[in-house]
């Protein structure tokens, strides 16, 4: 049988403000006595609160929309798991959403997230561009970035890592080793954190006075098969190098392979370097040093941002002058694919 909040008052003996103040968990000022008299109708009549009458009233769904450029990518999913886990610290919900880095994909989501009333979006974009600034200009609910820098007045937080720093300590950590000629695959230049990444391995160069060659940069996309294929524009191309410092470690996993079938020995011969310290990074032959990116607590402060915003009026936006922007940073772990050369 169903029932309504009007009934449910009528038989409880109370007004129905009373049943939504016990239904929504508002109910400090209610005595415990009408506090269970409700409750006993409610569990009498098994009553479900419809979630969207209650948000056309509170204007909240408890509802968070994660945009991801690629939950293939492993990591992505500690991202996605720092999020889950303190929205449902607080009471929200995640709907997760892959973009597959394609900016049309990523304006269909947020749209299709704003239509079905999300409380606020985390989104890791796909291009620092003109297009992406005019998507989340039509955005009405908060934004916080996550991983990838983009500036836009609608953004109301962001939580990235020091790319460049982090690129920077990598190629010093070669250096150091006593690598010289050292080649970088990068991702795409579309984002932020790619440039951020090339600026961090010329300043590494720059400072140890070794001279930046372009012939030695291979520009692709943060896979496993662009490895493999950067590699091979190495070798087809004659460059020399006893280095390969990797975008990520989905890369550097894909030159690892590379260089192996095409006989060199890793790291007798080449050196490789990652970035991020997915959990495959340990399990490769050899193991692979890398950068380490805190990813799970990137997700978890994003909410963290978000929820704050969300305590606020709902529907509030931060304009650029309150953007609060939270920098984590960056580690080496040492492993078995760079070794000390004499």
């Amino acid at each position: 049988m169903k029932i309504t909040i009007k009934e449910i008052a009528k038989e409880a003996n109370v007004s129905i403000a009373t049943v939504s103040m016990v239904i929504n968990k508002k109910d400090e000022n209610i005595t415990e006595a009408t506090r269970n008299r409700v409750l006993d109708v409610v569990k009498k009549y098994n009553y479900i609160p419809n979630a969207m009458a209650g948000s056309l009233v509170t204007q909240r769904t408890h509802i968070i929309g994660l945009v991801l450029p690629d939950i293939m990518n492993p990591f992505f999913p500690g991202i996605a798991r720092g999020a889950e886990d303190k929205a449902n610290q607080s009471g929200y919900s995640i709907i997760f959403c892959n973009s597959d880095d394609k900016l049309e994909v990523e304006e269909k989501y947020i749209e299709s997230l704003t239509k079905k009333m999300a409380d606020g979006i985390i989104i890791a974009h796909s291009s620092s561009s003109e297009k992406m600034s005019e998507v989340l200009e039509r955005c009405k609910v908060p934004i916080i970035l996550i991983d990838r820098d983009f500036d836009n007045d609608n953004i109301c937080g962001k939580v990235l890592v020091d790319n460049a720093s982090g690129a920077c300590r990598a190629v010093n950590y070669l250096i150091e080793n006593g690598y010289k000629k050292i080649a970088y695959l990068s991702g795409s230049l579309k984002t932020r954190t790619a440039y951020d990444r090339l600026e961090g391995y010329r300043k590494a160069l720059k400072d140890n006075n070794i001279e930046f060659c372009e012939n030695l940069v291979k520009y692709g996309e943060y896979r496993i098969e662009w490895g493999r294929e950067g590699v091979k524009r190495l070798l087809e191309e004659n460059e020399k190098f006893d280095a390969i410092f990797c975008g990520n470690d989905l890369i550097a996993i894909g030159a690892m392979k590379e260089l192996k079938e095409n006989g060199y020995s890793i790291p007798k011969d080449v050196g490789v370097m990652g970035y991020d310290d997915i959990y495959m990074a340990s399990l490769v032959e050899p193991s692979l040093t890398t950068v380490r990116q805190p990813n799970y607590q990137m997700g978890y402060k994003a909410m963290e941002l978000l929820e704050e915003r969300l305590k606020k009026a709902p529907g509030s936006r931060s304009s650029s002058g309150n953007l609060k922007t939270i920098t984590l940073d960056t580690e080496i772990v040492v492993r078995d694919s760079v070794r000390k050369i004499k």
